[in-house]
């Protein structure tokens, strides 16, 4: 297997089991500053992963070198040739109508067929000729979300995608990704801050801290999962805990 020595990533056919995404090594500096400290990921194929950790430990700049937006790197990271990203800002082109926007990127002409499929998925096909502009926060996530299913990736890549929205549009948002990865089978890699939506989605949940993969955590609870449910509190707890938050301290918060 082709280890990317070159551009230190190397983009692979998703027919090479086990793993969709194989990391050794990997280092990332900004100046004297050392963001990824040789780290070493695995992610199965159709697995869903969530990565924590507290601002600046190197989460999103994982995510960048994943999505081959960051290639300043030593170390070796294999990707499939598919893979999309789906960001915190859903980045739409104000200029183009929301179908266009779903299709931006695929190569041949613009299918709105195609793209109107795609929006139909995540529920918001009926504002296909709509400007961006005139979406609510959620509907352009879900816009957003659309674009990154549109070409049928084996990586999905979520870079705190539901972080700006409210609470109750966060909820409905997490249940659709969630009925979304289940549909398309592909692995997910999702960068949050949120405990309880890194438990409520992942298969395994990984804690980073000074640039490493400090903790993992594999989910076995059954789906779909309640924050109410003893053992979900208790690797709640856990996972707090790995993040220096005192779990008495969260639940009075909440």
């Amino acid at each position: 297997m082709a280890t990317g020595i070159q551009r230190n990533l190397t983009a692979i056919r998703p027919s090479a089991p086990p793993s969709v995404v194989t990391v050794r090594g990997l280092s990332r500096r900004f100046g004297e500053r050392i963001v990824l400290k040789d780290l070493d990921l695995d992610i199965r194929v159709g697995e869903f992963v969530a990565l924590l950790g507290a601002s600046g430990c190197g989460k999103s700049t994982l995510l960048r070198v994943l999505a081959d937006l960051d290639r300043e790197i030593s170390g070796a990271v294999e990707v499939p040739l598919r893979r999309s990203v789906a960001f915190q800002v859903p980045r739409l082109m104000p200029w183009k109508r929301v179908w266009r926007n779903v299709v931006l990127g695929l190569p041949g002409s613009p299918d709105k067929a195609r793209a109107i499929a795609a929006l139909d998925e995540v529920g918001i096909s009926h504002r296909a000729d709509q400007w961006p502009k005139v979406l609510s926060g959620g509907e352009a996530q879900r816009v957003s979300l659309a674009r990154a299913l549109v070409c049928e990736p084996d990586l999905l890549l979520l870079d705190e995608p539901f972080a700006a929205l409210d609470a109750l549009t966060r909820i409905k948002a997490q249940e659709l990704v969630g009925d979304l990865w289940q549909r398309h089978g592909c692995a997910v890699l999702l960068v949050t801050h949120d405990v309880e939506e890194a438990l409520l989605l992942s298969d395994r949940v990984l804690v980073m801290k000074d640039g490493i993969i400090a903790h993992e955590e594999r989910i076995v609870l059954e789906r779909p999962r309640d924050v109410a449910d003893p053992e979900f509190a208790a690797l709640r707890g856990r996972l707090l805990g790995w993040l220096g938050v005192r779990h008495g301290r969260h639940d009075a918060a909440a």
